[in-house]
């Protein structure tokens, strides 16, 4: 492990992977044999970025199992909820979807430009634009959603009996916003320079300090313990990747021309309506989650809570499948600015396929094995089984809308990956959102907090084949119909796996023995279905697998 951390970190020899140094084909230009981008060092960067996505998707698992053992899944929760909205949308905007989305490809443009020999260091020139402002604005608005925390609990939550509780826990994760700013910036600086163990190690260091408040404070300040564990979780994300950043950027100043005239022809590297389509859009995609949380605090005490563990356990398969999206962004975004774009074809389809793969594959666990899994997690403390069973049925209905989440969130990459404006991804979304709200406003009355899950999961899959139909010559230009070919292959094999794994999870009675039985049969199953319908996504894990059974006899 040790050997792979250092060569995903530092490349060749430190140096940061240009048109004549490209880390991940091992050729000049991303032409000829052996330029696949898929091989060598995406396989180690999105090895390390699994292991530590895998680590804080535990840590977070961790950190929802201490929220439901002190404080179980009632008035304390859900006023703790309300005010993790403004974290939950903080990271869309700043650390995963909008700001990404921006800088990446910036900063991918600016390395492309400085190994073509640009008269100044493109890259320091977009950090001394950038960067000032992003904390300025920042800043600012920390301090403007501290001061309204009373008016945005009273617009997110109306139903809440007793707001103070909610205001006072908003106040604190409101701190988040400066730190997840920067944090934001880091990661996806480091992304470009095809650093990736830091950026996915940020959650680890943010879960930490949320568990390590709630465990120790939690007895004096009650909930607002796991708020002030926001607030620290925030500024450890900023401090486990400055050093890595202050590092490679200092190194490639030295190594830049300094002195020289900036050329008045280069064109803007990110500009403001770049930024704006982006983090518009975030915002557009995260309202769903106010819109459940507007639509939950009308019913019963419990329905936020119950909507949020179901969230947090079904998202895991959605986070690990846009995992290698978010190792490739940067090969995408470089690809596209020296113009290759069939290169960029070829990554997104790849990625589309097997993105599906893996979120289908955990949708199939997630659904046979509900209750077990929230068994497991969850029921202890003040966490009874009457909250196991309505969480489990919230996120089976939850669970069928992941496939759309994934494809939202790699979909979505391929459209700012050029580094220019669109509006289209704003306006797919809002479609989705329309959808949501309206089909939430109408199913709540009817299957509660289920309801509420259905409309997410309508809305999210009707904003996912709007972006679908969307692709073409202004982005990348992927093949669409055979994409959906290639995706109706894993949604067969997870229609059959859920069956034989829910028979067998539902036919033990140990939770434990359940999900370990239910899971391996949906594993076994979706294999078996994928080889024989031929998924192309399915072959590479073929020949891995192959591959290594042949070494492993060889050895022997």
């Amino acid at each position: 492990m040790t050997s792979t951390t250092h060569e995903v970190d530092t490349g060749r020899a430190g140096k940061v992977p240009g048109p004549d140094t490209d880390a991940e084909s091992g050729s000049g230009s991303g032409s000829g044999k052996g330029s696949d981008p898929s091989n060598g060092f995406l396989a180690k960067a999105a090895l390390v970025t699994a292991l530590l996505t895998v680590a804080g998707s535990v840590l977070g698992l961790v950190r929802d199992q201490a929220l439901a053992h002190f404080f179980g899944a009632g008035s304390e929760t859900d006023a703790f909820l309300v005010a993790w909205t403004v974290p939950e949308v903080a990271t869309t905007l700043l650390i995963e979807d909008g700001l990404a989305f921006a800088l990446v490809p910036a900063f991918s443009m600016a390395l492309a430009r400085r190994g073509r020999g640009a008269r100044r260091d493109p890259v320091r020139a977009l950090v001394a634009a950038s960067l000032p402002r992003l904390m300025l604005a920042s800043g600012v608005v920390a301090l403007i959603l501290m001061a309204g925390a009373p008016v945005l609990v009273e617009v997110l939550a109306p139903g809440l009996p007793d707001p103070r509780l909610a205001v006072d826990c908003t106040r604190l994760t409101a701190t988040c916003v400066f730190t997840f700013g920067l944090a934001g910036y880091c990661s996806a600086a480091l992304r470009a320079h095809r650093r990736f163990v830091a950026p996915a190690a940020i959650y680890v260091f943010y879960n930490i300090g949320i568990v390590t408040a709630v465990f120790v404070l939690a007895p004096r300040y009650g909930v607002r313990a796991a708020a002030l564990g926001v607030a620290v979780g925030g500024v450890l994300m900023v401090l486990v990747q400055a050093p890595s950043l202050w590092r490679r950027l200092t190194r490639d100043t030295a190594d830049a021309p300094a002195g020289k005239a900036p050329d008045p022809s280069a064109p803007v590297l990110m500009s403001g309506t770049l930024v704006a389509t982006v983090l518009l859009f975030a915002l557009c995609r995260q309202s769903q989650v106010l819109i459940e949380r507007f639509l939950a605090s009308s019913l019963p005490s419990g329905a936020i809570s119950h909507l949020n563990y179901a969230q947090k356990v079904a998202q895991v398969p959605m986070i690990l499948s846009l995992m290698l999206c978010t190792v490739t962004l940067p090969v995408v975004a470089r690809a596209l600015a020296d113009g290759d774009v069939k290169r960029a074809r070829s990554r997104v389809e790849r990625d589309l396929g097997l993105a599906g793969c893996v979120v289908l594959l955990g949708t199939a666990v997630v659904i046979a094995c509900a209750p077990q899994l929230i068994h497991l997690m969850f029921q202890r403390g003040a966490f009874t089984a009457q909250d196991t069973v309505a969480t489990a049925a919230v996120m089976r209905v939850y669970a069928l809308g992941l496939l759309g989440h994934t494809l939202v969130g790699a979909l979505v990459r391929s459209y700012f990956s050029g580094g220019r404006a669109t509006w289209f991804p704003l306006g797919a979304m809002a479609v989705g959102v329309a959808a949501t709200a309206g089909i939430g406003s109408w199913a709540v009355d009817l299957w509660g907090v289920r309801g509420i899950a259905l409309a997410n999961a309508a809305g999210i899959s009707v904003a996912a084949f709007v972006l679908l139909c969307g692709m073409g010559p202004r982005n990348v230009p992927i093949r669409v119909r055979q994409v959906l070919g290639e995706l109706a292959k894993p949604v067969a094999a997870m229609v059959c796996a859920t069956g034989f794994g829910g028979a067998i999870a539902n036919s033990v009675d140990s939770p434990v023995l359940a999900v370990v039985a239910g899971s391996a049969v949906v594993a076994a199953v979706f294999a078996l279905v994928l080889r024989a319908l031929k998924a192309q996504a399915f072959e590479p894990v073929v020949r891995s697998l192959t591959s290594a059974t042949r070494k492993l006899a060889h050895v022997r």
